[in-house]
């Protein structure tokens, strides 16, 4: 049966009518569910959210709210570089999720930092505005620029970056007479050189000192008194961490309140501050003068390696070490090859190196033992000079004698001889302090 179908003159939509265009000439409002194959490249307007299939999950559409996108897996995107805005610098222990390579910008300051070692704790962040001054390092011991050693009121600075002479870049600002001081001992910070203690030459009793002084790396000079030790002292021997400097053994004066003249076994220490004084924290397990300092911060340790009785009597082999992490006694854990004392100390990562000595037996032997709750030395080579009561700084890679006497009575050198700590070997003479003032001990500090 044929369908009727009825025209309109006006816009209808019903059944069985013929749709007819407005006067804008567009079809009225239908119900258009049934019709396909319609390209939607032809349909404009705007779809309501309502009529959205929205989530955040599979197969979602995501919609930007009032503030943003909201939270998603972004975990397959690609190419999206992102960075660390923050008011104050990264510190070695800001473990980057995104590990090397992470950006961190410091807004105050303007600074940009990458991570370069993501190990957690101890994270290298490197500082794009050049040099090193900038970067956040774990504390080490061992220096990368420069050492420093004092000897009666000069202090040199030793080029770790290249081989040649010291340069004279300060002075001690306490002297016991008008020529400074010598066998004072030296620490070091991230910022700051110490030196504490020694004596007038000439002048082994009573004319000690207790004083503690320092300098900043950046700019040098004449140092400052920061401090006192415990007692006068002098011809002890240190080690570092990046808080606290350490102070072990050496020779009490006859005036010192302790006492008669004589050795201590003590360990003091202080913290590397604008102001502090030492402190008692343990003692060595024997007593002895003019012993050899070495040091293991990563491990928290610091060692003590040689000595002599107080009248030069006899001489010790032994190596000791005690904990920074608290107050405490030394333990013995090894031996050096040599019975001696006034010999030099530097420190690798791994191991703690003596050099030369005097006291009854003048030695050029370099000696090392590893670091560890149980280990002797083993003999790794020799000295270019013999010299006794040297100084020794360490870099990354090379321990540093310098200066010293070369013989038992007035001789003296300022010969600065280097050593390898990566491969075992003899010391050749790579420059010269600044004068030969002597022969006790130039002091370590590096930066």
């Amino acid at each position: 049966m044929a369908k009727i179908i009825t025209i309109k003159g006006t816009a209808v939509v019903g059944a069985d009518e013929i749709l007819v265009a407005d006067s804008n000439s567009k079809i009225p409002a239908v119900d258009g569910s049934a019709v396909t194959t319609m390209a939607g490249g032809n349909i404009t307007g705007t779809i309501p959210t309502a009529r959205l299939d929205t989530g955040t999950t599979a197969n979602k559409l995501v919609v930007v709210g009032a503030t943003g996108l909201p939270a998603v897996d972004g975990s397959l995107l690609t190419g999206i570089v992102s960075h660390t805005t923050s008011a104050s610098d990264p510190a070695i222990d800001t473990n980057p999720s995104g590990g090397v390579g992470s950006e961190w910008i410091n807004s105050t300051s303007g600074k940009q930092f990458i991570c370069t070692d993501a190990t957690a704790g101890e994270n290298v962040w490197t500082c794009s505005g050049g040099g090193t001054t900038g970067d956040i390092v774990p504390y080490a011991f061992q220096g990368k620029v420069a050492g420093y050693v004092a000897t009666h009121d000069r202090i040199d600075e030793i080029s770790f970056t290249s081989d040649g002479n010291a340069t004279d870049v300060g002075n001690l600002a306490t002297g016991i007479n008008t020529t400074g001081r010598e066998a004072t001992c030296g620490n070091s910070s991230s910022t700051h050189a110490y030196w504490s203690g020694g004596y007038g030459p000439g002048n082994y009793s009573p004319n000690t000192a207790d004083v503690i002084e320092a300098i900043t790396f950046a700019s040098k000079g004449t140092a400052v008194d920061v401090g006192n030790l415990v007692h006068h002292i002098r011809d002890q021997a240190s080690s570092s961490n990046q808080t606290y400097a350490y102070i072990h053994s050496g020779l009490r004066a006859a005036s010192d309140p302790t006492g008669a003249a004589g050795a201590y076994n003590v360990i003091w220490r202080f913290q590397m501050v604008t102001s502090a004084d030492a402190a008692d924290v343990g003692d060595l397990t024997a007593v002895v003068a003019r012993p050899t300092g070495h040091s293991d911060p990563p491990n928290a340790y610091g060692y003590s390696s040689a000595g002599g009785a107080y009248n030069a009597s006899a001489h010790y082999n032994v190596i000791e070490r005690y904990a920074m992490s608290s107050s405490g006694n030394a333990s013995d854990v090894g031996d050096l090859t040599l019975a001696v004392s006034n010999a030099s100390g530097t420190s690798s990562s791994t191991h703690g190196y003596k050099a030369g000595a005097y006291e009854g037996l003048m030695t050029n032997v370099i000696e090392k033992f590893a670091y560890g709750s149980s280990s002797n030395a083993t003999d790794v080579g020799d000295l270019l000079v013999t010299v006794h009561a040297p100084g020794g700084v360490s870099s990354t890679g090379f321990g540093y004698t310098c200066g010293g006497g070369t013989s038992p009575s007035v001789a003296k050198t300022n010969n600065i001889q280097k050593y390898s700590f990566t491969t075992n070997g003899n010391a050749t003479d790579v420059g010269d302090l600044s004068s030969t003032l002597g022969p006790s001990s130039p002091c370590h500090a590096q930066v």
